[in-house]
């Protein structure tokens, strides 16, 4: 098919805590639709199983962006995970502000954001997370033991705890922060078991800055 009787949707979304802004142009530009809703898998998911078309999605990196790219990915023909200040265009204005949704559904129609997760070191650590989810959700018992262990870790002292106390702090609900650092173990855990290798603290302390 052409580019032109492909129909393709380019859809941004800017996510927050409680609600996600999703904003889908055509592929002339168009905004077709502007909508909020709750950032909760079962209200995206619905909202994207509503749409026709080729959809192609980006959002920023963040505290969100790993989980919704395993959320998504599956379900959408192309996900790109951007940072749009590394992008010329965006360079004024502070670096805190972010940028919206139509803005960004727009920058991914005209191929302007580069993916964030391509580089090696980001795009493995989103893969093992990935799989990591995924081999805590097939095997059951294996799923209550990390998230055992994420409970314990976020009462105790360390590394685990300080990285669960920073995703309270930028906004995730206990719940979600536990099984996020659930998800965390069990990709270090999957690390250490392919590679060998002792635990390393830092990479930690970085994610979780």
């Amino acid at each position: 098919a052409t580019e032109m009787s492909r129909d393709i949707k380019y859809i941004g979304m800017d996510v927050h805590k409680e609600a996600t802004v999703i904003a889908i142009r055509n592929g002339s530009g168009k905004l077709v639709m502007e909508s909020s809703v709750e950032t909760k898998a079962s209200s995206i998911l619905q909202f994207i199983h509503g749409l026709r078309g080729e959809l192609h999605v980006t959002w920023q990196e963040g505290t969100w962006a790993a989980w919704l790219y395993d959320l998504l990915q599956p379900r959408v023909e192309k996900v790109l995970v951007c940072n749009p200040r590394r992008n010329a265009l965006l360079k004024e204005g502070s670096k805190n502000d972010r940028v919206d949704a139509g803005k960004l559904a727009d920058l991914l129609r005209t191929g302007m954001l580069g993916p964030v997760y391509h580089g090696e070191n980001g795009l493995r650590t989103l893969r093992e997370l990935g799989r990591s989810y995924q081999t805590i959700s097939h095997n059951h018992e294996m799923k209550e033991i990390f998230k055992e262990a994420a409970t314990r870790a976020s009462c105790g002292v360390g590394p685990l705890r300080d990285f669960y106390v920073a995703l309270l702090e930028k906004g995730l609900k206990p719940e979600m922060a536990r099984l996020t650092l659930a998800g965390k173990i069990a990709a270090i855990t999957l690390v250490l078991w392919k590679k060998g290798g002792r635990f390393d603290a830092e990479p930690l302390k970085t994610q979780a800055a």
